[in-house]
This record gives structure tokens, C-alpha cells and sequence, in this order.
């Protein structure tokens, strides 16, 4: 972000010099290659770690909405596109959420794969777009194809999933409600119990008050 944002022409390490969008794009590549380097690696090695867990959703999401913005703030991409493919990566992580909670996983699909490369390729030119307007154009259509891709890909997760994960809900809830309603009648029923009993105890004490037994 602060490479694209900054108003300088460049940054110049020893003898080399970088423009800002080249050296936004080589940070945002690098961040791909390793995010993709790292589930690679835990595939094969097969190891799965609590942080790993809790950030590897977080990782590209983040990575993208922080590209998305910075072009953003720079007017070169429109908010409304931004804030379509960002609004998709909550979606979708909230089915994730709630497909976890009732045991389902939803794992990455080939339109989800496909989402994020074509991500990848739509940011890089937009990048250098900033600077060279003559790949604005080109970078728009692959922006479009990103979109294409972010709702298609949301669609399908949704279609697959939705009603395994809210068919289950609506059961569990509906044997939560008549569980309770069930504690709510024999509640009543001892309350009923208890009336009736005090009050058979409390009529025998006021017929033999009235009429006290003989004394033989």
C-alpha cells in the first residue's frame, strides 16, 4: 500500500532503482508466491498448525482487499468493483463459519482457484497501470473477469452447501425448541401437582377443624 500511495518517483537501493508500481508489484507477488508456497508445503508435509489455521483464510483475503484499496485511493480502480469482490470474501467466510460450526468442510473449488489466480494477474496490471496508463484498459477487462469469477465461485459454494448447513440448523433448532417445550409442560404439570396436593392437604385440615372426630 505504501508503495503505490507514496507521490515519489521511486525508491533506489545501492545502484538499482524502482519505480513505485514495479516495487508495489514485486511485494504483491512475492506475498502470493509464499501464501501459495506455504499450503503447498502444508499439503505435502501434511502439517497443520493453530495459527495456520486461524490465518491462512485470512492471508490472501487480506492481501487482495489491501491491493484493491490501495488502487483504489489512487483512482484507478472503481470502488463499486472493490467492494464486490471484498463483500464476496465475507460471504463466503461466513458460510465457511457456519459450515465449520456444524461440521461441514467447504474446501477450495476449481472456481475458487481460478478466482484467485485471475485475482492475482488483474492486480499486477492494475499496478502498473497506475503509472502506464496505456494497460488501464486491459486491466478493467481482467477486473471484469475477476468479478465473473468472485460471484460465480460464491454462487456455487452457496448452492452447494446452503441447504446441507440450513436443513441442519432448522433440525437442531426445532429439537432445541421442543426440548424446551417439553421441560416447559412437565414444569407445569409439577407446578399443577403441587397446587392440587396443597390444596387436597389444606381441605382436610379445614373439614377436621370444623368437625372435630369424637372422643370415645
Amino acid at each position: 500500500m505504501a508503495a503505490v500511495i507514496q507521490d515519489n518517483s521511486g525508491y533506489t537501493i545501492g545502484p538499482l532503482h524502482a519505480a513505485n508500481e514495479w516495487m508495489a508489484l514485486a511485494i504483491f507477488l512475492s506475498a502470493a508466491a509464499t501464501d501459495m508456497l506455504d499450503g503447498y508445503l502444508a499439503r505435502r508435509w501434511r502439517q497443520v498448525t493453530t495459527i495456520g489455521t486461524l490465518l491462512d483464510p485470512i492471508a490472501d483475503k487480506l492481501l487482495v482487499s489491501a491491493a484493491l484499496i490501495s488502487l483504489v485511493q489512487v483512482r484507478v480502480l472503481p470502488g463499486w468493483m472493490a467492494i464486490l469482490i471484498i463483500g464476496r470474501e465475507f460471504a463466503v467466510s461466513g458460510l465457511r463459519s457456519i459450515a465449520a460450526a456444524e461440521g461441514y468442510t467447504i474446501k477450495a473449488s476449481d472456481l475458487g482457484k481460478t478466482k484467485m489466480v485471475s485475482q492475482v494477474a488483474a492486480i499486477s496490471v492494475m499496478l502498473l497501470a497506475t503509472r502506464h496508463p496505456a494497460l488501464l484498459f486491459p486491466g478493467e477487462v481482467m477486473m471484469w473477469g475477476v468479478i465473473f469469477f468472485a460471484l460465480l465461485s460464491a454462487v456455487s459454494y452457496f448452492r452447494k452447501f446452503w441447504h446441507k448447513v440450513d436443513g441442519r440448523i432448522k433440525k437442531r433448532r426445532r429439537r432445541e425448541l421442543l426440548l424446551l417445550e417439553r421441560k416447559r409442560q412437565k414444569a407445569q404439570l409439577r407446578a399443577m401437582r403441587q397446587r392440587g396436593s396443597g390444596g387436597a392437604e389444606g381441605g382436610l385440615d379445614a373439614a377436621t377443624i370444623s368437625n372435630p372426630p369424637e372422643v370415645s
